[in-house]
């Protein structure tokens, strides 16, 4: 089960949902972690959960959005544990609404997070992949396979991603470094509690129901899985599943459906509903 015993993984947007379940499931099978996220009491208790005191993790603060930040930690990292054999590029929220409501700001602030903090991610940790052939991992989504209305800028946001994967993987493969592309679908965590400007609403209600939300650490074990397999993809949910196939085989039906679904009236928005 320890197949990761003396390996070194990152995670950002590791204070909660699927980044904190797979930090826990990546130390669990015996790698070391580095925690990053913006919320720093967060991942600092994760990271005491986790062993920093017996130098089995550590936690740093850092925006993804933010120049400078993911070089400063992956130095920091590299200072303290010399290598990086993991990293997840797992930080991101989502922006929702009709097109008509939506502002250029909100689709720029959409892109900054999901799209363009995983390029800060990747560029900083390329070279120490490349140093231990490591495995890169981008959290994508199910929305990067079938957008839905109401969603349009995270869907262009987890499209990008997944193109991004799709280059990578080619390009970053004769270096020995895995490119995986991870697709959740409705995991259990905050993340539909998240508003436009990134906020958590504490008292929001998810608008997911609960039989569909797949709790996060069975998503977290998954994709610990498909880690160490170095798997292209692996889409995570069975519904999850079924819409991406439904993509490939059947997308005049989905089409059929996203029409049916913007045709009824909007419902008050208490959360950025994403998968």
């Amino acid at each position: 089960m320890r197949r990761l015993e003396g390996k070194v993984a990152l995670v950002t947007g590791a204070s909660s949902g699927i980044g904190a379940a797979l930090a826990r499931e990546l130390s669990r099978r015996g790698a070391t972690l580095v925690l990053l996220a913006r919320r720093a009491d967060r991942i600092a208790a994760l990271g005491e959960e986790l062993g920093a005191a017996q130098g089995r993790a550590m936690a740093i603060p850092a925006d993804v959005a933010r120049d400078g930040d993911l070089p400063r930690a992956v130095a920091a990292a590299l200072e303290r544990f010399g290598r990086l054999d993991v990293v997840v590029a797992n930080a991101g929220f989502g922006v929702a609404g009709p097109f008509a409501r939506l502002t250029l700001d909100d689709y720029r602030r959409q892109m900054e997070t999901n799209v363009f903090g995983v390029l800060r991610t990747a560029q900083a940790a390329l070279p120490a992949l490349r140093a231990s052939r490591g495995t890169l991992v981008l959290i994508g989504s199910v929305s990067g396979h079938v957008s839905a209305p109401g969603s349009s800028p995270y869907s262009m946001s987890k499209f990008a991603v997944r193109a991004l994967a799709e280059a990578l993987r080619a390009e970053l493969w004769p270096e020995g470094v895995a490119t995986v592309l991870v697709s959740p679908g409705f995991v259990e965590s905050e993340i539909r509690r998240v508003d436009n400007q990134g906020r958590l609403r504490e008292g929001a209600r998810d608008a997911v129901p609960a039989w569909l939300r797949l709790p996060a650490d069975a998503a977290a074990r998954r994709i610990a899985r498909a880690i160490l397999r170095r798997d292209r993809e692996v889409v995570v949910t069975l519904h999850g599943k079924l819409l991406v196939l439904l993509a490939r085989l059947c997308p005049g039906l989905l089409a059929w459906v996203g029409r049916r679904v913007a045709a009824r009236p909007p419902r008050p928005r208490e959360g950025a509903p994403r998968s």
